[in-house]
């Protein structure tokens, strides 16, 4: 059986600022309508599935199980309270399997572009039989242009469908990219594999027993809750970080590399993004209300407001409702500085859009001044904001679409559209959707002190922290 390991984990900043550290890329559509997650999922139709694992933060935990459950897929999740590189995570998919179970893992990011599916699917099945013979499967990906934004895989003595792992190599320059495109005996690293629970987990022991005993700690105090899997923070807080190439794949004797020409991207920068993008006769890749004159081979993106480019060349243009950014492609790689920069600054826009999705739907805030902000406030059917009170902020609400179900302490009332309600500082309140459509409506906070860590939550459906 093969088990899918779905890694979600990440920032995405050099995609910002679509991408940003509360909603990362792998989390958006951006190429096509499915979200990449999903994406991932869906690629897997292909294969003998019998079950998934995607690891995430906790952060992110509702994002995974509802792009999960949009499209059906949903299985295990399990949280990491803190980040520690791809060889813990994958011990923690692999020592979650049952006892007397010993599948094949498939280990995937959730963030990268494959367009021939038919080919990766081959690719992933004639690696099969390498995997059940006990070798690490990592899967190389076959070059056709010197690249220097990836890792590599030098092939060595041939091996069923693949070749032993000669070398890992790191990052190039361009000129030695060329000489590996040129000898044909290097392969991208793409960061998946396929291996036996068991022989991932021998490897890990043998070569990293510290890391081994952290995990294996980590999952000996487990909690469910909902679709979350949690391991103990403070077992798994005390692993070493390291990657699965440097902690198990370099040091193994044991690691295969199969060759995959799939026309396949991890979209590490918005340059290779509109490289995989469906493109105008001009070499322009357009979303959104776009207009263009005189331009070409530009990436321009727009989630909102109509963007004209006029006379411009080897662009990337990407505009949201808070940042506009413009970037020759050649300088893409550097959004991640401009990002890292705000970080530093203590702006918001590094890590949060204007629109913020919450587990109940999401909020846009529209407008903000001098103790006042406005938001738009769009809740699922069905779904409830928590029990909650501020210190410091009133709220008025006024519908404009849908019906609400406002509860103050034991009272409850319902509003339909062009109805409002009020309520003060330290009033306890709950809000949800008893319609069967999105329930939209409008909130002005009013208060010495706006911002989102004034919530003291009673009580919540979707096992947030209360304060």
């Amino acid at each position: 059986m093969i088990k899918a390991i779905v890694m979600a984990g990440g920032s995405g900043t050099r995609l910002w600022p679509l991408s940003r550290a509360a909603h990362p890329k792998q989390f958006l559509a951006l190429d096509g309508e499915d979200t990449m997650l999903q994406a991932t999922f869906k690629r897997l139709d292909g294969l003998n599935i019998q079950s998934s694992v995607t690891i995430c933060n906790e952060e992110h935990r509702f994002f995974v199980a509802e792009q999960l459950r949009e499209i059906d897929k949903l299985g295990s999740i399990i949280l990491e309270p803190v980040g520690r590189n791809t060889a813990p995570a994958i011990a923690l998919a692999a020592l979650s399997s049952p006892e007397g179970e010993d599948p094949l893992l498939l280990v995937l990011a959730a963030d990268h572009v494959i367009q021939d599916e038919a080919a990766f699917t081959k690719t992933v099945i004639d690696a099969i039989p390498l995997a059940e013979a006990g070798k690490l499967v990592t899967f190389g990906i076959v070059a056709h242009e010197p690249h220097t934004g990836y890792g590599y895989i030098k092939k060595g003595e041939s091996q069923g469908s693949g070749f032993a792992v000669d070398a890992f190599v790191e990052k190039p320059s361009i000129e030695v990219a060329k000489e590996y495109l040129e000898s044909g005996n290097y392969l991208w690293n793409s960061g998946m594999f396929l291996f036996k629970a068991s022989r991932y987990l021998k490897e890990l022991k043998k070569h990293r027993l510290d890391i081994y005993e952290a995990c294996q700690l980590s999952m000996e105090a487990t909690s469910k809750d909902n679709d979350f899997l949690r391991v103990n923070e403070a077992a798994f807080g005390a692993c070493p970080s390291d990657s699965i190439d440097y902690a198990v794949m370099e040091k193994t004797d044991d690691a295969v590399v199969v060759p995959m020409d799939a026309d396949w991207s991890d979209i590490g920068s918005w340059s290779s993004l509109w490289d995989v993008s469906e493109k105008d006769g001009s070499g322009n890749a357009t979303y959104g209300d776009v207009t263009l004159h005189e331009s070409r081979n530009s990436y321009i993106r727009t989630d909102g407001k109509l963007v004209a480019a006029i006379g411009v060349n080897d662009l990337v243009i990407v505009s949201t409702k808070d940042v506009l950014v413009v970037a020759h492609k050649e300088s893409v790689q550097d959004v991640k500085v401009v990002a890292q920069q705000l970080k530093s600054d203590e702006r918001s826009e590094w890590e949060l859009h204007r629109e913020v999705y919450r587990p109940w739907g999401k909020y846009d805030s529209i407008d903000t001044g001098d103790n006042y902000q406005v938001k738009r406030l769009t809740v699922n059917p069905g779904a409830k904001l928590s029990v909650q009170m501020h210190y410091h902020r009133s709220e008025h609400w006024v519908v404009v679409a849908g019906r609400a179900r406002v509860h103050y302490g034991e009272k409850s009332h319902d509003l339909s559209v062009n109805e409002s309600t009020y309520h003060g500082k330290e009033v306890v309140h709950a809000l949800e959707n008893v319609g069967d459509v999105p329930l939209e409506l409008i909130e002005v906070q009013v208060g010495t002190y706006l911002g989102e860590d004034d919530i003291v939550r009673f009580d919540d459906v979707y096992g947030r922290v209360t304060n």
